[in-house]
């Protein structure tokens, strides 16, 4: 057998069946009224925030990079939790408008924003992190036509990466940003031009675990701002550090020590030169307030052995968790934590695969896994799906359509 990823804590189990925020999956499958359905906890999202919160060091803010969950529901909850919200589109902005995040708690990060994209920040008052030369004239030129005073900040590209990280961000060519050492001229050309100078944004990559390693980014993204501030001599309003933050997806995957890099970035801040004292620092994070908070649910249609191998054959697939799948991203494929959500008491002495839906060989949620005897009708629960998910999967392919959603 294979084995199957970590299931995180906070999930309780009634009756022998998986329960999320005190209910039964298929009491919350009853109330979709269908499957495969998205449910997203709102307890456990909450638990989360107040534990970043406390490790966290006063001085910093959270914002919630909204790419990994933009479900209304998670968006209106997080509005009531964290200080801001990054965007990445236009459509990003309006879904966080329509959430009721103030435009002032809002900055819009992304290369390639189109003129309109642009436009639409600038009228609603949020912060452009500009990616490049060419789009800080276009966000100049468009101010100037709609007689706005923008607010604008830099994205850095900065000589180093996250060292261990799932995705790198920064480091070498990258179409992420302004390499570092053109960021000084190009902000002092900023700041003549009467546009409301917002800072930095460093980001160096994604999907870490290892606190070392994120410790390590920290500091050097602040020697880094200092180091630019210093040159383009003014003082620096905001600085966000990225994020980076990883949960455990994998077998032998282990949580992120939080209470360490919280710690460390406190004295880091503590040490910081003059030019910063006054600075305000936020750390980005998406999949880190939401991943573990979601539970995808799909139910059992067939059962099937070929060559002495069974397969479940599940009404959900890749095109709802084309991560779970490994196709988003990862090189090896290895096992999401995965269960028999209606016999989650029951061991898992079987071997089985699950698969789902489509007719691809890709689409496979689970490699021989050990899991209870499970037949049609029996719901299978893919953990770990509140982060890239439901929004970051084909769920037109093959017209299967979207999966439900819903917050509890």
């Amino acid at each position: 057998m294979k084995p199957l990823g970590p299931i995180p804590s906070g999930y309780a189990m009634i009756d022998g069946e998986l329960a999320i925020a005190g209910r039964t999956a298929s009491a919350l499958v009853a109330e979709a009224g269908r499957t495969p359905l998205f449910v997203y906890s709102g307890a456990l999202i909450r638990r989360r925030v107040g534990e970043l919160y406390a490790a966290l060091p006063n001085r910093v803010a959270l914002h919630y990079a909204m790419k990994a969950n933009p479900y209304g529901p998670v968006l209106e909850l997080m509005s009531e939790l964290v200080d801001g919200f990054d965007v990445a589109s236009a459509g990003e902005l309006e879904l966080a408008l329509s959430a009721g995040v103030a435009a002032e708690r809002i900055s819009f990060a992304g290369p390639g924003k189109r003129t309109e994209e642009l436009e639409a920040a600038i009228r609603a008052g949020a912060t452009l992190n500009l990616e490049s030369e060419g789009e800080a004239i276009r966000a100049l030129e468009a101010g100037h036509r709609l007689g706005i005073t923008p607010r604008l900040a830099i994205r850095v590209n900065p000589d180093f990466d996250l060292k261990g990280s799932g995705m790198k961000m920064g480091g070498g060519a990258k179409p992420f940003g302004v390499d570092a050492e053109r960021v000084p001229a190009m902000a002092r050309e900023v700041i003549a031009s009467g546009a409301e100078w917002r800072g930095f944004h460093i980001f160096a990559g994604s999907q870490a675990l290892n606190a070392e390693a994120i410790i390590d980014a920290q500091v050097q993204a602040l020697a880094l701002a200092a180091d630019l501030s210093e040159q383009i001599d003014a003082p620096l309003p905001h600085c966000n550090l990225g994020g980076g933050f990883g949960i455990p997806y994998f077998p032998g995957d282990e949580a992120m020590d939080l209470a360490a890099v919280g710690a460390a970035l406190g004295e880091a801040l503590e040490a910081v030169p003059q030019v910063l004292k006054h600075t305000q620092f936020c750390v980005e994070l998406g999949r880190y307030l939401v991943g573990e908070a979601g539970v995808y649910l799909t139910r059992i249609v067939d059962r099937k052995v070929s060559h002495g191998e069974t397969f479940l054959v599940v009404d959900g697939g890749l095109h709802h968790q084309l991560a779970a799948t490994g196709n988003f991203g990862t090189v090896v494929r290895r096992n999401y934590p995965v269960a028999i959500a209606s016999r989650f008491d029951e061991p898992g002495d079987e071997e089985v695969s699950v698969v789902g839906c489509l007719c691809t060989p890709l689409d496979r949620l689970a490699e021989k896994g050990g899991f209870p005897r499970a037949d049609v009708g029996d719901l299978v629960a893919v953990f770990c799906a509140g982060a890239y998910g439901a929004s970051a999967s084909p769920a037109q392919f093959l017209g299967h359509g979207p999966a439900a959603e819903m917050l509890v």
